[in-house]
């Protein structure tokens, strides 16, 4: 619950169900929770799957110092990051990521993660979180794969080609 908090505070989505903690419900539609962050966080090609453990009891240690710097109550059933408000969370995260923090490169790093899980789905395969609904690619308008699975794009970006083909390129694209 704690590091799906940090990951709601960085790409903020809706609840997933009435009693939700984890997820504030700070912002319409899903959000990095919704897009897998944990699944990415938890992929073994991140680095740093090992020791979520670990920065979840160090996020929730930080929690405590700001809740009593701050004079705050929370519930006590849950993780102290979880038990913060969304403003609250977002304070603290901003301070744990700020120039001055000794541990901003890791928070950065696991935001950035985060992002990268809402952003592209990292840890999908790309045809299949577009099947899935993933809320970052919807978001954003990522074109659907045609019929055949494949993803062909007749327009140009630009509204027009970025160049003349050269006049010995094939009929299938390659130069001759």
């Amino acid at each position: 619950m704690t590091l799906e908090a940090f990951a709601d505070t960085i790409v903020p989505g809706e609840k997933r169900f009435p009693g939700d903690v984890a997820v504030a419900g700070a912002a319409p539609g899903g959000g990095a929770v919704a897009a897998g962050a944990l699944a990415l966080l938890a992929d073994p090609a991140t680095g740093i799957a090992n020791d979520l453990g670990a920065f979840a009891d160090l996020l929730n240690e930080h929690a405590r110092k700001y809740i009593a710097e701050h004079g705050l109550t929370t519930d006590p059933a849950l993780p102290p990051l979880v038990g913060l408000s969304f403003a609250h969370r977002t304070t603290l995260i901003q301070q744990l990521t700020g120039p001055d923090h000794p541990e901003k490169e890791f928070w950065i790093l696991v935001a950035l993660f985060s992002n990268m899980a809402f952003d592209t789905g990292a840890h999908l395969h790309t045809a299949d979180a577009m099947a899935a609904g993933h809320p970052g690619l919807a978001a954003m308008g990522f074109a659907r794969p045609g019929p055949d699975g494949l993803w062909r794009f007749p327009d140009y970006s630009y509204g027009r080609p970025l160049a003349n083909l050269h006049p010995s390129t094939t009929a299938s694209g390659s130069p001759s």
